[in-house]
C-alpha cells in the first residue's frame, strides 16, 4: 500500500504551530522593531493565525461533544471550572 508523501498535519499540531507563530509575531510587534508597513502585514498575518487557532479549537470542542454523546452532541454541557477557594 503506497504511503502519502506529504502527511497531513493533525489539528493539534496545526493549532500549536499557529499559536507559536502568533506569539512570535506579537512579541516582534510589542518590541516596536517593525516599520508601519511591516506592522500592518504582521497584523494581517496575526488575524489569519488567530482564525486558524479559533477554528482548531472549535473542531476540538466538536470532537469532545461527539465523544461525550455521539447520538446527541447538543446535550453536552459546557465545562464549569470549580470555584476558587478565594471567592
Amino acid at each position: 500500500m503506497p504511503r502519502k508523501t506529504t502527511p497531513e498535519a493533525s489539528p493539534v499540531a496545526d493549532f500549536e504551530a499557529s499559536l507559536d507563530s502568533l506569539e512570535q509575531l506579537v512579541e516582534k510587534m510589542e518590541h516596536g522593531e517593525l516599520s508601519l508597513e511591516e506592522s500592518l502585514a504582521a497584523y494581517e498575518r496575526g488575524v489569519g493565525l488567530y482564525r486558524r487557532c479559533q477554528a482548531a479549537l472549535e473542531q476540538a470542542e466538536l470532537r469532545v461533544r461527539l465523544l461525550s454523546d455521539p447520538q446527541d452532541p447538543a446535550s453536552a454541557e459546557a465545562f464549569a471550572p470549580p470555584a476558587s477557594p478565594d471567592a
